[in-house]
């Protein structure tokens, strides 16, 4: 809104409203709006929740080895993520651009299916939320959605076709060897083009191989998006683990959609230029500032949780974003951490059900997700149960294991980041 407002008034010479074409004064002042308003928001959102007693039974003290009570604090703080990236969004964003309709479609859909499953723990008084069957559905819902549009929309498009000539060591020149058309084509990691093509993956089809490769690539759009969901859902298991980590994959895709809405940096790096795609720096820098904001309330003690209004709208973001920028195939890397965390719940399920068919109880973990074993003291397992990995022996703080998550997060986005000149 208020771009189209200064463009406006730039025709008549209004002094400063010419700075609201540059992407880079939006996607500041975005993320310095969005961190306000999860600040000021999040605070009043914390004293309506509690006078209202709008709260979650989030964790039983017994199970705490560090006796940490987590009764009576207010779920669904979601909530004031998803209305700190809107706001900007709608305010300093081209409302026109196909991404950012489709990334707030996206945080719409997925907050409203985050929405009824905390609605229903909290206010029907039932701890298995939505039942999983429709948050499947809702995932897979968006996932074919964004990717049927990406396929129609003549708007989605990208040129890889760029090079670059030095005149006397000066100048860059940028040369087009193509004009910016539909592709299949995605980034693939440690790969000397950098591109995977998903009519190649389909070239048994013949003749319609192009056909298929859209539809291989509306599938893949539906998995990373229902993968990276669920992934960001089951890390949302300790105060600040979720929003720090997700604040940090922000980031490294907010570099990614930069350098790939840039000519001359797409050039440089020998990666896709994607006209249009600088729309998602700004949405990218509110979504990173209204988790940094809500970190202020979630970091150890948590004064609220983000509830699956949070996380499954975070993770839904992330998916699609990455998509949409041609990186879907370099998640297992940047989001490494939601993608172990899943893993872990994997194997654990897997093997206790082997173990019941023997008529043994055993496990993989002492506790699943991944993250929930570190906090496990050896003298709250199960006697009766085997364990493969036992370790570690004492219970580790959470705040501790949070910030460990971090670290882990920001090297594997750095390792990310760095692929794009290794090759």
């Amino acid at each position: 809104m208020l771009y189209y407002l200064f463009r406006f008034l730039e025709q008549f010479g209004i002094p400063g409203s010419h700075v609201w074409g540059y992407i880079s004064f939006r996607a500041l002042l975005a993320l310095i709006l969005s961190l306000v308003i999860s600040a000021w928001f999040g605070e009043k959102f914390i004293k309506f929740l509690k006078s209202k007693q709008i709260s979650e039974t989030q964790r039983d003290v017994k199970i705490d080895p560090f006796g940490v009570k987590k009764i009576g604090v207010p779920s669904m703080g979601g909530i004031i993520i998803i209305v700190a990236i809107l706001v900007p969004v709608i305010l300093l964003g081209r409302m026109r651009n196909i991404y950012l309709i489709l990334m707030i479609v996206t945080t719409i859909w997925l907050g409203f299916l985050g929405f009824l499953d905390d609605y229903i723990k909290i206010f029907r008084h039932n701890k298995e939320g939505l039942p999983g069957k429709f948050k499947i559905v809702g995932q897979l819902s968006i996932g074919l959605i964004v990717g049927l549009i990406l396929w129609s929309s003549p708007d989605a498009k990208i040129n890889e076709n760029l090079t670059i000539d030095r005149q006397a060591n000066k100048e860059m020149v940028i040369k087009h060897r193509t004009e910016a058309t539909k592709s299949l084509k995605t980034t693939i990691p440690f790969v000397k083009s950098h591109n995977l093509d998903y009519a190649n993956i389909m070239s048994f089809c013949g003749k319609y191989k192009t056909a298929a490769g859209w539809i291989l690539f509306v599938v893949m759009t539906i998995i990373v998006v229902t993968a990276v969901s669920n992934g960001a859902n089951l890390n949302d298991g300790m105060d600040g683990m979720c929003a720090g980590n997700s604040a940090i994959i922000g980031v490294a895709l907010g570099i990614f959609a930069y350098v790939s809405s840039h000519i001359e940096y797409a050039a440089y790096l020998n990666i896709m230029y994607i006209p249009g795609s600088q729309e998602l720096v700004v949405f990218l820098c509110a979504f990173v500032g209204a988790l940094i904001g809500f970190l202020w309330y979630n970091a150890y003690p948590a004064q609220i949780f983000m509830g699956d209004t949070g996380s499954l709208t975070i993770g839904g973001i992330i998916g699609v974003c990455a998509v949409i920028i041609h990186k879907e195939l370099m998640l297992p890397i940047l989001c490494g951490i939601f993608f172990v965390e899943s893993l872990s719940v994997i194997l654990q399920v897997y093997y206790a059900k082997m173990g019941t068919r023997r008529g043994v109880k055993q496990r993989v973990f002492k506790r699943a997700p991944l993250h929930d074993t570190f906090r496990t003291r050896q003298e709250q397992l199960d006697p009766d149960t085997k364990y493969l990995f036992k370790k570690p022996k004492g219970a580790i703080h959470e705040s501790k294991i949070t910030i460990r998550f971090w670290i882990v997060t920001i090297i594997l986005a750095a390792l990310t980041i760095i692929t794009l000149k290794i090759r």
